[in-house]
């Protein structure tokens, strides 16, 4: 780790990178066009930064760091702290509150009823946060991304946000932003389209060619999912950091120009900087126009405890106190990684289902692996893995039944398994569902007994039947009469 003055110095940076880069990209997101930026085109800003979800979503992870303890969090905190407190009403964010509030806890909340948006921006943009909490340690980093991205998210936009925690936590310690990237890639398949559209970025600088022609090739290789998609936009953030050649300014710019989700492009890019350059280091003239403070828009400020922190400098001195914690907790932490390019913790979440869902009982945990998904047919057998895992006792059988509705059935309805300390051990199950929905979400009651209790735990676990859910992507009806009246009525509000 670097000393802790230096740390304080770099963790503020890459805050006060975040707020600069989000102002900046803020008035441009969407923009299919390249664009022309060398500084904010708002004309004042009062003092304050431009609201961004990017930032607002860390907070409420950090209140909940705070609350529990880091190695606290489960996927179960994780959806309960977004239905009470995300607010944010934006495609992957209501569609993982649904689907939370249907049972369907990430990873599922991000693998299910989600295709549109699945490899899309809403993840990676905030990693800035375990890269803070693990300075020069990804590996560590790696698994809270995971963490955070499955919420809402899953293949590509997972691997998004492993990329960009990898790249900003080995920012403290390592400088070059080639190696940076190479780091990042690391941690992500190399048959993945984010891979193949980082890679191409990186071939272009080495040819040669200049950013807009770099910008033209990852918008071809990536026309099939068009814009507003992680693969696309990562690249762009790549872009500012290679062609911005190490000057805070420019690689904000650059990334900015690129256009698409530019106000996510340039604020991950400027955290970026901001880590490598450290909060003295960055340009005045960027941070004068919007202060320290912090100001929100995605989130409900009632529901967290402790409160939203309100400058930049509250944050940071915030986090330092989590690591202070964090080191003393868990003193292997302070070890620093023989091999920041390992993939051995990246290929562990790589394996992970994105179709699964733990529950705590009294004496462990138990896993619910949906093979194929959550989704049932009639007469059509889902198959199912149940797993055990975490036991307080060893060498003790585990049974499980299950408590099927009318008419279902199962070809492995009751059974049992060994269990014991530090192992995880498994068994094939399946259902077989009967009749046509009532309902678009069905609770199926699983029953566990271990060997030596007598009172069986009962669980309730989540399905769905096919094709009885639809989020479409919602656009504004033109026709509707009052659309002239509300902006009219917004128009003369900016007036004032």
């Amino acid at each position: 780790m670097p000393d802790i003055e230096k740390l304080k110095s770099q963790i503020t940076g890459c805050w006060l990178g975040k707020n600069i880069g989000g102002t900046l990209g803020a008035p441009f997101e969407g923009t299919k066009e390249i664009l022309d930026l060398t500084f904010y085109t708002q004309k004042d800003l009062y003092g304050k930064p431009v609201p961004n979800d990017d930032l607002d979503l860390q907070i409420v992870w950090l209140t909940l760091v705070e609350y529990y303890g880091l190695y606290r969090l489960t996927s179960r905190l994780m959806g309960e702290y977004w239905m009470n407190n995300i607010i944010g009403p934006w495609n992957e964010y209501s569609i993982c509150r649904n689907n939370c509030q249907n049972g369907f806890y990430p990873p599922l909340s991000g693998s299910c009823n989600n295709d549109l948006w699945k490899w899309s921006n809403g993840a990676w943009i905030r990693s800035e946060l375990w890269a803070c909490l693990f300075p020069g340690d990804p590996d560590s980093a790696l698994q809270f991304a995971w963490l955070d991205a499955s919420c809402d998210h899953s293949g590509e936009g997972i691997y998004a946000e492993m990329f960009t925690v990898a790249l900003e936590s080995a920012a403290f310690v390592e400088k070059d932003i080639r190696q940076l990237i190479r780091i990042g890639l690391s941690k992500i398949p190399e048959s993945s389209r984010l891979y193949e559209s980082i890679k191409l970025v990186c071939d272009c600088y080495d040819n040669g060619d200049d950013w807009k022609t770099a910008r033209q090739k990852v918008v071809e290789l990536n026309s099939d999912l068009g814009f507003f998609q992680a693969p696309g936009n990562v690249a762009f953030v790549v872009i500012g950091l290679l062609y911005g050649e190490g000057d805070f300014s420019k690689t904000i710019c650059t990334a900015v120009n690129c256009g698409d989700d530019a106000d996510c492009t340039a604020a991950t890019a400027g955290a970026v900087m901001g880590i490598i350059l450290g909060e003295e280091n960055l340009p005045e003239e960027w941070i004068k126009p919007i202060g320290r403070s912090i100001i929100t828009v995605a989130i409900n400020p009632h529901g967290l405890l402790p409160p939203i922190p309100k400058t930049i400098d509250e944050m940071t001195a915030r986090i330092m106190k989590q690591l202070e914690i964090i080191r003393t907790e868990y003193p292997s932490l302070n070890e620093p990684p023989e091999d920041l390019c390992s993939q051995k913790e990246a290929e562990r979440i790589w394996n992970k289902s994105p179709y699964e869902l733990w529950f705590n009982i009294d004496w462990g945990e138990v896993g619910v692996e949906y093979i194929n998904g959550p989704w049932i047919s009639s007469g059509e057998a889902c198959q199912i893995k149940l797993h055990i895992r975490n036991m307080t006792m060893a060498n003790s059988e585990v049974r499980y039944r299950w408590r099927l509705p009318e008419g279902w059935s199962s070809s492995a309805k009751t059974g049992a398994m060994a269990g014991s300390h530090f192992c995880d051990t498994a068994v094939d199950t399946d259902l077989i569902p009967a009749g046509v929905p009532e309902e678009p979400t069905v609770v199926v009651e699983l029953e566990i007994t271990s060997g030596d209790r007598r009172i069986p735990q009962i669980i309730s676990v989540p399905m769905q039947w096919k094709n009885t859910v639809h989020y479409p992507r919602l656009k504004q009806d033109k026709d509707c009469p009052r659309l002239p009246l509300v902006c009219s009525r917004m128009e003369k509000l900016r007036e004032k």
